[in-house]
């Protein structure tokens, strides 16, 4: 039988730890996010993933928030985040600092997740849009390319928080 690992068993860092830590190269642009439990959960994954920083964009609700606190359980406290108003003013800095803008949604041109190679040298901003309209036509435009989880089932989309999960395992799992 196995034993489940305590929490101080599991080596994790402090929130200043994690401050300190070299981070991947990877930011989160939350473009109009309705759900503060959504956005929570994308600091929880982004927390685990050693993201740069997030981007809550627009509508998207920000800290202090009791939602937010809810899914996020204390990574607002470790993961770096700025409000910017514009979506497009979070974009255009990304690209004037070097990321490849990267939206996650379903467009004519899209990559497969699994066909998307992460490079070492490269850094990262992916875009995650609301939960029912998807990354703005304005914002996909301005992304490099756009990145599309496939999927088999009857619904068309998964959560955001969800995605914002997959694509983080995706590309740190390449970058490692």
């Amino acid at each position: 039988m196995n034993r489940k690992l305590l929490n101080e068993e599991l080596g994790r860092k402090t929130a200043v730890e994690y401050k300190q830590a070299e981070k991947n190269p990877i930011v989160i642009v939350l473009d109009n996010i309705r759900s503060a439990l959504n956005v929570g959960s994308v600091f929880r994954s982004s927390d685990a993933f050693l993201v740069e920083k997030i981007y809550l964009c627009g509508l998207t609700a920000t800290p202090p928030n009791k939602e937010i606190y809810k899914t996020a359980l204390g990574s607002t406290d470790s993961v770096d985040w700025e409000y910017t108003e514009n979506t497009m003013d979070a974009i255009t800095r990304l690209k004037n600092d070097g990321f490849t803008v990267i939206g996650i949604e379903q467009v004519e041109d899209k990559v497969f997740l699994q066909d998307f190679l992460p490079q070492k040298d490269k850094k990262y901003g992916f875009v995650f849009g609301h939960e029912v309209k998807g990354v703005s036509q304005e914002v996909v435009d301005a992304c490099d390319f756009c990145i599309e989880i496939p999927q088999w089932g009857h619904k068309h989309s998964l959560n955001i928080a969800v995605s914002a999960g997959v694509v983080l395992w995706h590309t740190v799992e390449h970058l490692l």
